[in-house]
């Protein structure tokens, strides 16, 4: 008895070394040499070398100056240490609501829009990050944004065009524009809101 007692007790603790020790780190080590950036998080810097955030985490973005990124249901809203979808189903009156005061809202906040509001921007994804909407749902925000930033729409959506991203791999998945990085993109073009606001 004793001696089974030894054995199972060498094996956990060889066990416990090999997966709970030695892989992770392993593992760590090789993300680290090989993708450094996605290893730790895929960051994003603004021009000033400020975190502003990760290329893999939507973020809300109010000002008008910036495109904005798709509802969501994570905690209060793009929580990143609660990812989660609403549960509404089609039938839901709490879903009908939210997506009709959405539509208001947007419809408000972009009176010169062309066509029906894309339906991305009126949907959250399944985990409430998507960082990405479609290349439509972009270009239908372009005349607020280049009102908000005083330049003409054209200039603004070359900034947009040059951001979308295509399939993976050439025929996985769809077109996408990643939010946070089109809106930086904007600020390098055309100057950060902020600093626009006090020039003259």
């Amino acid at each position: 008895m004793t001696q089974t007692i030894l054995v199972a007790f060498r094996a956990t603790v060889v066990t416990l070394v090999l997966t709970g020790l030695l892989y992770p780190l392993a593992i760590t080590g090789i993300a680290q040499l090989l993708l450094p950036s996605q290893a730790n998080g895929s960051l994003v810097r603004d021009e000033r070398g400020n975190v502003v955030g990760s290329e893999l985490i939507g973020q809300p973005f109010t000002n008008p100056a910036y495109f904005q990124a798709r509802p969501s249901a994570a905690g209060n809203g793009y929580d990143a240490g609660a990812s989660s979808g609403s549960n509404f189903g089609v039938t839901s009156a709490k879903l009908h609501d939210r997506v009709a005061a959405d539509a208001a809202r947007l419809a408000s906040e972009n009176p010169d829009a062309s066509g029906p509001i894309p339906g991305d921007l009126l949907t959250a994804s399944g985990s409430g990050l998507d960082p990405h909407v479609s290349p439509e749902a972009a270009r239908w925000q372009i005349p607020r944004v280049a009102k908000a930033r005083k330049v003409e729409a054209a200039r603004v959506a070359g900034v947009l065009e040059s951001m979308v991203e295509g399939r993976d791999l050439g025929f996985v998945g769809e077109p996408r524009v990643n939010v946070l990085l089109l809106n930086l993109a904007l600020d390098r073009q055309f100057g950060r809101p902020e600093a626009m606001a006090v020039s003259p």
